[in-house]
């Protein structure tokens, strides 16, 4: 029997090339390999101020997009994580075995401090907190992390080992799988993950137009100040795209061209935003398509609900008389 795969993705607006190159194009190699429970971790998108109005239209384009990649919903399970509410039960348990101290320590917890400051949540500070739960609630074996997320699923992994020495050998300890590209960064700055909170990112339904715009005037290898001027392309993260998106032979060709001053830094992005487009294109008019029958994609997260909330009850009744209650 495979073993079960969980992880999740925020509704926040905007699904990004980064999404999509560190997470979603991953999770789509992985459904032949495991169980796969995918899940819009709405829960965890409400720890930063939003509008309420707006949330059913970003867990609808969500689905969408997901569905376009590849998450097929006949080999995995894709779901929303407001639909289970044993996911929030779960969370209440786990924060009885969970030190506070642990939760401070979290860089991402102190670096949305720092970007919300004045309005910081005990949400947010309960944030890994909520993702172990979301992991343990499928005793989930496996989940693939980029690197941001390892300190949150190493803290999962202690408090699966808290409660397990606590209350008996109820949960795996879920392994961290991490992805290929697991950190893509700003075309206005290379030394800034592109992130929907920081506004650099290429939106996967994002209109071509305004997707040259970025790359055109994307940050290049400084050195480059003239064409003539030789470039070293591993300093540049346009060409850190082409490692993504281009076959090894154009690869090959703009880092020899670059490091030769034979081609420009526009002929290499206009390559780069080609072949780029060649896999976004198709994403977006399939993503289309399903928003155009919403009730459709709608009734995939109820199936895949229906079938989460199954796993959902035997755990918590497991959990429960663990615990005496």
């Amino acid at each position: 029997m495979s073993k079960r795969l969980f992880s999740g993705i925020q509704p926040s607006g905007g699904i990004h090339i980064g999404n999509y190159l560190g997470a979603i194009r991953n999770w789509v190699e992985l459904i032949p390999q495991f169980e796969c429970i995918y899940c819009i971790v709405d829960y965890h998108a409400i720890t930063v101020p939003y509008e309420p109005a707006e949330m059913q239209g970003r867990i609808l384009e969500a689905a969408a997009v997901n569905i376009a990649c590849g998450i097929d919903p006949e080999r995995c399970t894709l779901f929303v994580q407001s639909h289970v509410p044993e996911h929030t039960e779960l969370a209440w348990i786990l924060n009885t075995v969970t030190p506070i101290g642990e939760l401070f320590r979290m860089t991402q917890f102190k670096d949305k401090s720092a970007q919300f400051e004045g309005s910081v949540n005990a949400g947010l500070l309960n944030y890994p907190v909520l993702m172990a739960a979301d992991i343990l609630l499928y005793k989930g074996e496996v989940v693939p992390v980029g690197e941001d997320q390892v300190q949150h699923l190493e803290l999962s992994r202690e408090i699966t080992r808290r409660f397990n020495a606590r209350f008996g050998e109820l949960f795996p300890e879920p392994q961290p799988r991490l992805t290929a590209a697991a950190r893509v960064m700003g075309l206005d700055d290379p030394t800034k993950k592109m992130s929907k909170s920081v506004g650099n990112t290429i939106g996967l339904l994002e209109d071509p137009q305004s997707i040259w715009e970025k790359v055109r005037t994307a940050v290049t290898d400084p050195a480059r100040v003239r064409r003539s001027d030789p470039g070293e392309p591993t300093k540049c993260n346009v060409f850190s795209l082409h490692g993504y998106f281009s076959p090894p032979a154009d690869i090959e060709r703009v880092a020899a061209g670059c490091r030769g001053a034979t081609i420009g830094c526009i002929e290499c992005k206009k390559l780069m935003y080609g072949h780029m487009m060649a896999v976004l294109n198709p994403i977006r008019e399939r993503a289309q398509a399903l928003l155009a029958q919403p009730e459709r994609v709608w009734d995939t997260l109820r199936r895949g609900a229906h079938h989460c909330r199954t796993i959902a009850r035997a755990t918590m009744g497991e959990v429960r008389r663990a615990m005496g209650l």
